[in-house]
């Protein structure tokens, strides 16, 4: 076998072993929770009585967390978001994005994040207090606490809403709730002490998921669950291996906590959607993640310190949400103007992040100039294979020598028989005489896998991806190919396969195709090896590789496309500048004799 051929074959195998192995064989690593690190849940700090939720019952679900208690709502109206706010512990547990619909069908509903508790996927957030000293534990506003409007009729980006309750006892508590025209929420809670005497209460958010969602995609390369950052260290923790922190008898809850000094974020984050809380930079505070077990609840809380509040003081203590969905733009501007400290690996940037990132940066600005993003697909192709050019130059040069060095290698086989050591160490000196590497034409295709790997990753969690059209039939790039050989690509009037099922990775559509007759005429820039069981090898890999990425999204196989394309246009091209002139046309037609032969060798049954 020529060496270029079995370059092509040993990097294309590769490739799909790298690829299988990825799709199939290595899920996400368990998280293995050190005994020894894990912070149990007290059942009474006794330097702190009742002033920490997980301690607290204000902070547990009760009965009182009724679906039929019917309380007062304050519209929430922005840009980008509608709903509304409960006083019923002034949550916020009615939110929709106005600028995202479930489906790309007609008519199909806007996506809901967040729901009041009697619906199905039930999630909120909400604000509160809890008694440290001078104040009796129920005389603070917790989760089912009755709030009352006091200024304010809608929450808008410029007309914020203050909720007040008087607990009858000599405080009066405020939330003033303000939005921006994204998904930031502020809640700057307050203590005004007209009693006799100091107070001293602790300020605490809280995130509350009743179950797993459901439309939760279960997929390992997807990171769903609790998303946290403290002082700099980010952890994620998938919704099935959040039960594994300690369990605390007192509460029936599973609890872990991180004392944070300076800067963090906690919340739980989904594929396109998060809901984080963000307590003050600069200041401490109590981060923890909770599993109810017996109500099957999830619950992430910011605990801020004690304030302590003096007869005829007010103490301020103001808290963000995020609530909304992971635009890149969006998250980058609250990072970098906003102070949220690296806020962007909220987004699920995975194992290859150092190539993620500024591969998505890149498709992200030529998307701003081309307003399309198949088209800025195309370009960023054409951009990741400038920049190897000058290895795929030197591989494509080493390549054509070897083709020069054929004939010699024809009589050094003659010379050596079966002699493979003769033959292996003529090659190696003829190689060294005439300066080839025969490994070369390896290295580009090996450089394109975590490329690829990447590109698919930003494909699949990046928001700026879901439902972007590229042309004709292709309206989500996200998706796989609509289209499909069953109905002749439309024409006749049959559906299509729905996307994901198992007729979609048979009956498969366009691009799909496309990709596997460019991986065909790649090959056919060499001859085919004269080993039968090689030859067997390259007239199937091209239409493995077609079924096999059928059901991938459309971008990938778009890029893998182009990526195929350019290639040959620079490896036909590079080998014909350097004597070797590539007879593809010529290798397609004895490739078809060979088969024709083979055929008519094989004896009659």
């Amino acid at each position: 076998m020529n060496d270029q051929n079995r370059n092509l074959i040993l990097a294309t195998l590769l490739s799909f072993a790298v690829i299988m192995t990825w799709t199939l064989m290595f899920p996400p690593e368990e998280i293995a929770v050190d005994p020894a690190a894990q912070v149990a849940t007290q059942s009474v700090d006794p330097t702190v009585p009742l002033a920490d939720p997980a301690t607290s019952a204000a902070t547990a679900p009760g009965a009182t967390e009724d679906p039929t208690i019917t309380v007062a709502r304050v519209p929430i109206e922005t840009p980008e978001l509608t709903g509304s706010i409960s006083m019923l512990g002034g949550r916020i547990d009615d939110l929709a994005l106005t600028d995202y619909r479930e489906t790309l069908d007609d008519g199909a509903p806007i996506v809901r994040l967040l729901r009041p508790v009697g619906e199905e996927d039930a999630y909120f957030a909400t604000f509160g207090w809890t008694a440290t000293e001078g104040i009796d534990p129920a005389a603070v506003p917790g989760p089912d606490t009755i709030w009352s409007v006091e200024s304010g009729d809608r929450l808008t980006p410029s007309t914020p809403v203050t909720l007040v309750w008087d607990n009858g006892a000599g405080q009066i508590f405020r939330t003033e709730i303000s939005v921006d025209d994204r998904f930031m929420f502020s809640f700057a809670q307050s203590i005004e002490n007209i009693g006799e005497a100091a107070v001293t209460a602790r300020p605490y958010g809280i995130v509350r998921r009743h179950g797993e969602p459901s439309d939760a995609k279960r997929f390992f390369i997807l990171h769903e669950g609790l998303v946290r950052m403290s002082d700099g260290e980010l952890e994620e923790t998938t919704y099935r291996n959040i039960p594994d922190y300690v369990f605390d008898e007192r509460e029936r809850t599973l609890a872990e906590r991180i004392e944070v000094q300076q800067s963090g974020w906690i919340g739980y984050t989904d594929h396109y959607w998060m809901t984080t809380l963000i307590p003050q930079a600069g200041t401490p505070f109590r981060s923890t993640s909770k599993y109810f077990e017996a109500r099957d609840l999830y619950q992430v809380e910011a605990v801020m310190p004690p304030s302590l509040v003096a007869a005829g003081q007010t103490a301020t203590v103001t808290t963000r949400l995020f609530a909304g969905a992971k635009e890149w733009e969006a998250i980058r501007d609250y990072e970098e103007q906003g102070g949220v400290e690296r806020f962007l690996d909220s987004i699920d940037w995975g194992w290859f992040f150092f190539l993620t990132k500024p591969i998505f940066w890149l498709l992200h600005t030529l998307n701003i100039y081309i307003g399309n993003m198949g088209w800025s697909i195309l370009a960023l192709t054409l951009i990741l294979k400038a920049l190897v050019l000058p290895l795929a130059y030197k591989s494509y040069v080493s390549m054509a020598r070897m083709k020069e060095l054929q004939p010699e290698m024809e009589k050094l086989k003659e010379r050596a028989g079966d002699d493979r050591q003769a033959m292996q160490q003529g090659m190696m000196k003829l190689y060294k005489e005439n300066k080839v590497n025969p490994a070369a034409g390896c290295l580009p295709i090996l450089l394109q896998i975590p490329i690829f790997f990447s590109l698919y990753k930003v494909i699949f969690v990046t928001i700026e991806l879901r439902h972007a059209p590229w042309i004709g039939w292709i309206d989500d790039l996200s998706a796989p190919d609509p289209s499909s050989i069953i109905n002749l690509f439309g024409l006749l009037p049959y559906a299509a396969p729905d996307p994901g099922s198992i007729l979609s990775l048979i009956f498969i559509g366009v691009l799909p195709i496309l990709l596997g007759v460019s991986m065909w005429m790649q090959q056919k820039l060499n001859p085919a090896p004269t080993d039968p069981t090689q030859q067997m090898i390259f007239a199937w890999m091209p239409w493995v590789f077609m079924f096999m990425l059928g059901g991938f999204a459309s971008g990938l196989v778009l890029y893998w496309i182009a990526n195929n394309i350019i290639t040959f246009v620079q490896q036909y091209a590079i080998m014909r500048s350097h004597g070797a002139k590539p007879d593809v046309f010529g290798n397609i037609k004895s490739g078809l004799k060979r088969k024709k032969a083979d055929a008519e060798s094989k004896p009659d049954k």
